[in-house]
C-alpha cells in the first residue's frame, strides 16, 4: 500500500504547493488534490530507476537478466527524460495558476524545482510496480476521478496541468451562442418555435418560406444588407432560436399548430396544413429536390398537405427561381380559393454547388457564393411579396450554415435564425 501512497503524496506535493503559495482570500479556483500526470511520471521514474540499478549489479540476481536486452545508457536517458517531463509538467501547472492571477513568474520559478526535487527524494527508496500494474493503476485512477467528479465537481481528485495548459493556449472560438445586447435591442428576439402559427393570417392566402442555411450573421451590417432586399414591403423582422439544427426538424416545427398529450401521455401533434384543409383551404408543399432528401417522403404528407410537389419527379431538380415561378403562377390564379403554400428553398444548401471537395475549399469563395445565392433567393421572395400584396409571406431560416467550412460557420450565431413577415 505504501508503494501507492508515496507517489500519490509526492504528486500532491507538486500540485498543491504552488496553489497554496499563490492562494488569496476569496479566490474561487477549482483544484485537484493530486497531479494525475505527475503521479504517472513518478511511478515511471521508480520503474526505470530500478532497471538501471539492476544493470549496475545492485539488484537481486533475478533482475540482472534484464540487462542482456537493455543498454544502461538508454535507461539513463529515459530517466533523464522522465525527470525533465516532471519538471515541465510542474512548470506548466505553475504557469496556469499565475495566468489566472495575472502575475509574472518572478521568484515562483524556483517552486517546480523544489517540489519536484522533494518528490523524487520521496520516491527514491520506493519499490517499483510492473509496467502492466502502472497502466492498470493509471486507468483506475482516471475512472475514479471521473466518477467522483460527476458527484462532487467542486473538489476534483486529480489535476491535469498539461491538459489545462493546452486548453488555455488554444485559440478561443468565436462566441456564437448568445446574441449581442445591441442586436437584441434592435430586433424582436424569441425562443419560440411557433413563428408560423403566430403570424399566419387565416383570412387570406399564406406562403411559408423556409430558406436553406439562412442563419443570423455575427456582423449586423450583413444582416441589414439582407433585410434591405425587402425595402418597400410592410414587414416585421426578428430572430428565433432553433433547438435542433436540422432542416426536417425545422419543416415540422414551423408547421405545428398544437401539441397535446392524452391520458396515456401519448403525444398527439396537430399541424397547420391539417387545420387549413379542414377549413377548405388548398394546401401545397413545394421542394425543388428529391422527396428522399431528409426523408420528406415519410413525414411531409403526414403533416396534412393536400398536394406535394418535388422538382426531382417533375422535370427537375428545380432551382429556387423555378420554384418561385411555380408559386407565382398559383398565386396569380383568379379565384376566391384561399391557399396555404410551404416552400423550402435549395440554392443555399451545403455543400454549395461547385464546392464539393471538402479539402480544397476557399472560405472567401464560399462566402461570396453563399452571399450571392442567398440574396437571389430572398429577392425572389421579395418579388413575390411585391407582386401579391394580398398574400401573407412568412420567411425564416431552417438553421445556420452548419455543413459549411468551420471558418465560415464562425461568421454566424449558433442555432439562431432570422424570420421576416411580409404583407
Amino acid at each position: 500500500m505504501n508503494r501507492l501512497l508515496y507517489p500519490l503524496v509526492a504528486s500532491a506535493l507538486v500540485t498543491i504547493v504552488p496553489f497554496l503559495l499563490t492562494f488569496e482570500k476569496g479566490q474561487d479556483i477549482i483544484r485537484g488534490l493530486f497531479g494525475f500526470e505527475e503521479f504517472f511520471l513518478l511511478m515511471l521514474f521508480v520503474f526505470v530507476k530500478d532497471k538501471i540499478q539492476a544493470c549496475s549489479g545492485h539488484a537481486p540476481e533475478s533482475l540482472r537478466a534484464i540487462c542482456k536486452s537493455a543498454k544502461q545508457s538508454l535507461l539513463i536517458l529515459a530517466l533523464v527524460i522522465i525527470v525533465v517531463a516532471l519538471l515541465a509538467v510542474a512548470w506548466l501547472d505553475l504557469q496556469n495558476l499565475l495566468a489566472i492571477k495575472g502575475w509574472s513568474t518572478g521568484w515562483y520559478g524556483v517552486v517546480p524545482f523544489v517540489t519536484c526535487g522533494m518528490a523524487i527524494a520521496m520516491m527514491w527508496k520506493v519499490k517499483p510496480f510492473s509496467m502492466s500494474a502502472i497502466s492498470f493503476i493509471v486507468f483506475v485512477t482516471l475512472i475514479t476521478h471521473l466518477f467522483a467528479y460527476n458527484h462532487y465537481a467542486a473538489q476534483p481528485l486529480s489535476q491535469f496541468p498539461v491538459v489545462d495548459y493546452m486548453s488555455r493556449m488554444a485559440p478561443k472560438p468565436v462566441a456564437r451562442n448568445d446574441l449581442s445586447e445591441s442586436f437584441k435591442s434592435k430586433y424582436l428576439t424569441t425562443d419560440s418555435a411557433s413563428i408560423t402559427r403566430n403570424f399566419i393570417d387565416t383570412a387570406r392566402t399564406n406562403v411559408v418560406v423556409l430558406v436553406e442555411s439562412w442563419g443570423v450573421p455575427l456582423d449586423t451590417n450583413r444582416f441589414v444588407e439582407q433585410l434591405r432586399i425587402f425595402d418597400g414591403i410592410a414587414m416585421q423582422v426578428g430572430v428565433h432560436h432553433r433547438m435542433y439544427s436540422r432542416t426536417r426538424t425545422a419543416e415540422r416545427e414551423d408547421l405545428i399548430y398544437m401539441v397535446k398529450r392524452d391520458s396515456t401521455v401519448h403525444r398527439d401533434t396537430t399541424f397547420l396544413p391539417q387545420v387549413m384543409q379542414s377549413r377548405g383551404v388548398k394546401t401545397l408543399f413545394v421542394y425543388g429536390g428529391d422527396s428522399l432528401e431528409q426523408m420528406r417522403n415519410r413525414y411531409i404528407r403526414n403533416t396534412g398537405f393536400g398536394e406535394v410537389l418535388y422538382g426531382a419527379v417533375n422535370g427537375g431538380p428545380w432551382s429556387d427561381r423555378e420554384s418561385a415561378k411555380l408559386i407565382d403562377s398559383l398565386l396569380s390564379v383568379q379565384d376566391s380559393v384561399l391557399r396555404f403554400i410551404a416552400w423550402t428553398s435549395r440554392d443555399t444548401k451545403f455543400p454549395l454547388h461547385g464546392f464539393k471537395d471538402p479539402y480544397k475549399i476557399d472560405v472567401a469563395a464560399v462566402n461570396s457564393a453563399y452571399t450571392e445565392r442567398l440574396a437571389g433567393t430572398l429577392q425572389l421572395v421579395a418579388n413575390l411579396a411585391k407582386k401579391h400584396p394580398d398574400v401573407r409571406f412568412i420567411v425564416q431560416g431552417d438553421h445556420n450554415p452548419i455543413l459549411s467550412p468551420i471558418k465560415f460557420q464562425e461568421m454566424f450565431y449558433k442555432r439562431w435564425v432570422p424570420f421576416v413577415v411580409l404583407n
